[in-house]
């Protein structure tokens, strides 16, 4: 029972950690390096994580500056920045790319508002889904009779707290995102 305790926390910790890289790449007013997180270029042949192939530095809080570690990548992760949904225009300025941030416009902050939300929803089926998993162990315990009903309902117990304790972390983490969102 421990250990089926211990692999759902596991992973639900996993999804509360997913879901804040996935926030780290949304959009809000101020440059940072996060935004960068999930762009892939094409590089030495195959797609790679921008981060890999180049340093992300914030200028100041609009400017985002881009070093790549090799000077034939400047062309791909230009491209790749491009082609990205975070609305910047990466501009080439000899052996870096500048990308200037742009205002956002109410809209625009709705719709990423909107796009957390989808992402926090997502980051609770899935804590559900472990926490199925996880009592469907505690169910096989009982009918295979490893373990008495009072234990695994001790058990369900704990992965209920457990499960709601995680919920709990993807609203505050939601709330968190929006309140930047908003904020003008």
């Amino acid at each position: 029972m421990a250990d089926i305790l211990a692999e759902a926390e596991e992973k639900m910790d996993a999804a509360v950690a997913h879901t804040k890289d996935e926030f780290a790449g949304i959009r809000t007013g101020r440059a940072h390096p996060g935004m960068f997180n999930s762009l892939m270029a094409e590089a030495y042949g195959q797609a790679m994580p921008i981060q890999q192939i180049a340093s992300v530095q914030v200028a100041d809080a609009r400017m985002v500056v881009i070093t790549p570690f090799d000077k034939s990548t400047l062309h791909s992760i230009e491209k790749a920045i491009r082609d990205s949904d975070l609305g910047v225009n990466p501009a080439i300025d000899g052996t870096i790319i500048r990308c200037s941030l742009p205002e956002l416009t109410e809209q625009r902050r709705k719709e990423y508002t909107k796009l957390a939300k989808t992402k926090a929803e997502d980051a609770k089926v899935s804590i559900r889904n472990v926490r199925r998993h996880a009592k469907d162990g505690l169910d096989k315990l009982v009918k295979d009779k490893e373990a008495g009903e009072d234990e695994v309902a001790r058990a369900e117990k704990q992965l209920e707290d457990i499960t709601k304790k995680r919920v709990d972390q993807i609203d505050e983490v939601l709330k968190n995102k929006e309140s930047e969102l908003l904020e003008i």
